[in-house]
């Protein structure tokens, strides 16, 4: 049982229903938190508001601090590489190495089953991955939006032994895609030059964090929880140090369909994807999903790190000079299981692969191009439609002659929103969601 200070009858206070209607609407809640930052009302730990405005003038300048591994990617035997602060290997075939970060390679995935396999899934580290004991391992639940301002602690076994809940859903970078703001549009945009392959769909197992909040002590007047991550400090290029990666969540998304995980696949978390227990926020932008949580602040008033001012808003011509409201669900999105540029008989049909994804609900469905989008054809699915997970697709096709094509997938979803031709450019190049043109040759 955890171990707490509070009484263990409060729990009862919270639910579901002392939460106004206005909070449980993300846009509102976006506006108001944005609204109370930039005057000052919302409290931002661990770094003061100057340095938060100072950094807003340098976004994307950001760096990792120095965790005492080697500078660049290693190579190993078979064709296998290791990357800076990345535990598992990385083999070519599967994963191109972007520093500290792992992008998988989508036609790694074809053939693979609809979740994506554990070793082939994408890693993003802010600092590295640390290598926590299991058995000694807490959770510490702690702040103002519980019952008289007490603690609660969670072991591993503590979580085992509440009521289990089970999802798949996807986990993705807020930047995926982020390349083709350059490639496709001729717009810079600051951080990882992921291509579609920030992004893998897995089989997670955990306790809902709505169940630990409520064992811990749960207040009628908590307004956010701030999970941080036992990796190490995040240190941007001027020396600022940022501490652990942490990011608050508004209650009503807490109490929801957030998952305290310590399973993928059926497996233990392993350590790249956050062992022994990392919270999963299904359908918002990975930074969410805090890996290897260590504590989760519930507070009654509301809450801001740099993770939600100046690193996960945008930033451009088309926003407000101060940003965006703080980025929540992801957007859609759609990607061929072909590597670039790949070779293809002219002579023979091909059975195209793919899988397309949506934050705001399931992917109802798919078009294939082969002309460069001069026609459009229905794919076909095979995966029921489901918010925060994406489905499997095919389309036959056969090259009408040799020569160099352009290939489009373009996916709607069951909001009725369909990928566009090209997506507003921000800065720090987060939610690319315009239609992928992805080159092949017919030889």
């Amino acid at each position: 049982m955890p171990r707490t200070d509070a009484p263990s009858d409060t729990s009862s206070e919270a639910s579901t229903e002392s939460l106004s209607a206005e909070s449980l609407n993300e846009s509102v809640y976006d506006r108001r938190r944005l609204r109370q930052w930039l005057a000052g009302e919302a409290r931002a730990d661990g770094i003061a508001r100057r340095d938060l405005l100072r950094l807003l003038a340098a976004a994307g300048l950001a760096t990792t601090a120095s965790t005492g591994f080697a500078s660049a990617a290693l190579a190993a035997p078979g064709g296998t590489e290791t990357a800076p602060g990345i535990v598992k290997p990385l083999p070519e075939a599967w994963f191109t190495n972007r520093g500290t970060n792992a992008e998988t390679r989508f036609e790694a995935l074809a053939g693979t089953g609809h979740h994506t396999p554990t070793d082939r899934f994408f890693v993003r580290n802010h600092t590295s991955t640390p290598v926590l004991d299991a058995h000694t391992w807490t959770l510490t639940v702690w702040g103002d939006g519980l019952a008289k301002g007490r603690a609660a602690e969670f072991g591993l076994d503590d979580l085992k032994r509440l009521p289990a809940a089970t999802r798949s859903a996807f986990v993705e970078c807020a930047g995926n895609g982020r390349s083709f703001f350059t490639t496709q549009q001729g717009q810079t945009a600051s951080g990882t030059a992921w291509t579609l392959g920030a992004i893998g769909v897995a089989r997670w197992r955990g306790v809902r964090l709505g169940e630990v909040l409520r064992r811990a002590g749960l207040r009628r007047d908590a307004v956010d929880v701030l999970p941080r991550g036992l990796d190490p400090d995040y240190v941007t290029a001027d020396g600022t140090n940022l501490g652990r990666v942490r990011r608050p969540l508004p209650l009503s998304k807490a109490l929801d369909d957030v998952l305290l995980a310590y399973e993928m696949n059926g497996e233990p978390l392993p350590p790249d994807h956050g062992a022994p227990v990392r919270v999963l926020v299904p359908s918002w932008v990975g930074i969410a999903s805090i890996k290897w949580v260590g504590d989760i602040e519930v507070s009654a008033q509301p809450l801001y790190s740099p993770w939600n001012t100046d690193f996960y808003r945008l930033f451009g011509d088309a926003y407000p000079a101060d940003g965006s409201a703080p980025l929540t669900r992801q957007t859609l999105k759609s990607a061929f299981e072909l590597p670039w540029n790949a070779s293809l008989d002219a002579t023979a049909d091909h059975r195209l692969t793919g899988r397309a994804w949506s934050g705001a609900g399931g992917v109802a469905r798919v078009d294939v191009s082969t002309d460069g989008g001069a026609t459009w054809r229905r794919a076909r699915l095979h995966d029921a439609p489901r918010r925060a997970d994406w489905v499997r697709w095919s389309a036959d096709w056969r090259p009408a002659a040799p020569g160099e094509y352009i290939l489009l997938a373009r996916a709607t979803d069951t909001t009725g929103r369909t990928q566009p031709e090209t997506t507003v450019h921000n800065t720090q190049g987060y939610l690319f969601d315009a239609v992928v043109r992805h080159p092949v040759r017919a030889v």
